[in-house]
């Protein structure tokens, strides 16, 4: 009986691809600690390697006035060629304004040199779709609805007047 267990095991040994001398031959255990280095050997190597690393800034600078205005013509541009491609527009002016408060925040930790405290990305969001629209009716009024092109226009209208001196 013994016999076919070992002739059923081999057997089934063969089918899934092992041989039986194969299967029976010890590795010799190789010892690693000879090859490793020293702990004193590495600490060269690795100073040097943190050397190399490029250094990280501190702080983010904040967003000049000049990035500030290359960000509004980009939520705009980006709006306006949604428009154009047939996009509604609640979707078009929200991805717009997204994307540039989401640049904001992570190119200048939501500091804008103009402000004197960083903003929340609540606040991102809505100075970068008020920047969408503004640029947007300018550089694409045709791709406004008119409702919007009028609010636009007249908040621009209120801003530029000079306050009413009581």
């Amino acid at each position: 009986m013994e016999g076919r267990q070992g002739g059923g095991r081999s057997r089934a040994m063969q089918q899934h691809g092992v041989n039986s001398s194969v299967a029976t031959v010890r590795l010799r255990p190789v010892l690693l600690r000879p090859l490793l280095p020293r702990p004193a050997l590495l600490a060269p190597l690795l100073l040097a390697a943190v050397l190399a690393l490029p250094p990280r800034p501190a702080l983010a600078a904040p967003a000049s006035e000049t990035e500030m205005d290359l960000y509004t013509r980009l939520a705009a541009l980006n709006l306006c060629i949604a428009r154009s491609a047939g996009v509604e527009f609640d979707l078009a002016v929200t991805i717009a304004a997204e994307t540039i408060s989401v640049w904001i925040q992570g190119s200048h930790d939501g500091a804008i040199a103009m402000i004197k405290a960083p903003l929340s990305l609540d606040q991102l969001r809505q100075g970068s779709l008020n920047s969408a629209l503004l640029g947007a009716a300018e550089l694409c009024p045709d791709q406004l609805p008119e409702a919007v092109l009028r609010d636009v226009q007249k908040a621009v209208k209120a801003a530029s007047e000079p306050p009413a001196r009581p």
